[in-house]
């Protein structure tokens, strides 16, 4: 596939294949109002991700439409909002689409024909030359359905940077009509080789930067996070914390385990003695999930078995295992409270 990069370029007609040339050995214009730029190392793992998305989208097209499709990384560039909407053509198709759990809306943008085509292959048509016109009833779900398995891959590819739950929205038309941001706003536009059968067009994708940018630092902690996704971290923690103070766990009281012979078991009889490893200053072990959590030695409260938890007793202090093969009896005490 062919490399990305992150070099703010002019815009350009989605529709008609484009290459964008070297870099100009001229001065590049610099924004100071927005100085946070893409690094090298975040290119970079976007790339990976969208290059992963190409992979799996042309296997998407290639197999769901029966005709040979091609999907190739062209380049990753931030934009304003304003300068991607200008650079795209009119009718084209605008899919807007949610990118919960991170806040903004996203686009997936190709030309119309190409939707069409992809329509008359799901149709059993040739593909060739399409008409240049909306959708209609008939047409429109079909390329909901698909665009909508698309974003299934996009979800697929960043799985290493975010957990996405992309979901469809809303198809423009007209891209003026596509609300998804300020004109100021920042945003990470990919461009893509689309090719379908005989049919080509240049297709974009258009994430909101202040959503994804924080995600492209990994787990370092230098990541800034906006106020919207700073209360929905603590809001999380908090009903992480409520939910685990209010759930049931099952405590048990143990003696200390001793072994038996499978022929010991079955001799046993109503009335039979079998001592236990486990010395009366021995304190008994309070455990849950076969985890000793505590120590207590046992009592009672009122009518009902309890227990009084005690320090833990040093390891010195507990007493050695008799000999495998001596009767024992593990022996579990009622539920009990401190």
């Amino acid at each position: 596939m062919t490399q990305s990069s992150s070099a703010t370029g002019s815009g350009r007609t989605p529709g008609k294949m484009s290459r964008r040339g070297g870099k100009s050995s001229g001065p590049e214009p610099y924004d100071f109002r927005r100085p946070t730029k893409l690094s090298r190392e975040h290119v970079r793992t976007l790339q990976i991700a969208y290059e992963t998305f190409a992979r799996q989208h042309a296997t998407l097209l290639t197999t769901s439409l029966r005709a040979v499709s091609q999907v190739s990384l062209i380049s990753i560039e931030q934009l304003t909002y304003d300068e991607y909407i200008s650079g795209l053509s009119s009718p084209t198709i605008v899919a807007m689409f949610t990118i919960d759990p991170l806040p903004g809306t996203a686009i997936l943008e190709f030309s119309l024909s190409t939707a069409m085509a992809c329509i008359d292959h799901m149709l059993g048509g040739p593909g060739g030359p399409q008409p240049q016109r909306p959708l209609s009833d008939i047409e429109t779900p079909l390329l909901h359905g698909l665009i909508e398995r698309t974003l299934g891959e996009l979800r697929y590819a960043f799985e290493g940077i975010v957990a996405l739950r992309p979901e469809m929205t809303t198809i423009e038309y007209n891209p003026q009509f596509a609300q998804a941001g300020a004109t100021s706003d920042a945003v990470i536009v990919s461009s893509f080789e689309m090719r379908v059968g005989t049919e080509e067009c240049v297709a974009t994708i258009c994430l909101p930067f202040g959503s994804i940018f924080p995600k492209l630092h990994g787990e370092r902690g230098d990541a800034i996070l906006t106020d919207a996704q700073r209360l929905a971290r603590e809001a999380a923690y908090r009903n992480v914390v409520a939910g685990l103070e209010g759930a049931p766990i099952e405590v048990a009281v143990r003696f200390q385990p001793v072994r038996m012979h499978p022929a010991d078991l079955i001799g046993l009889r109503p009335g039979d003695v079998v001592p236990l490893a486990h010395t009366t200053s021995t304190p008994l072990a309070v455990t849950t999930a076969d985890i000793t959590f505590a120590y207590a030695v046992p009592g009672a409260q009122g009518n009902r078995m309890a227990c009084l938890v005690v320090p833990n007793p040093q390891p010195g202090q507990r007493p050695t295992r008799r000999p495998s093969g001596q009767l024992g009896q593990k022996n579990r005490a009622e539920e009990t409270s401190r």
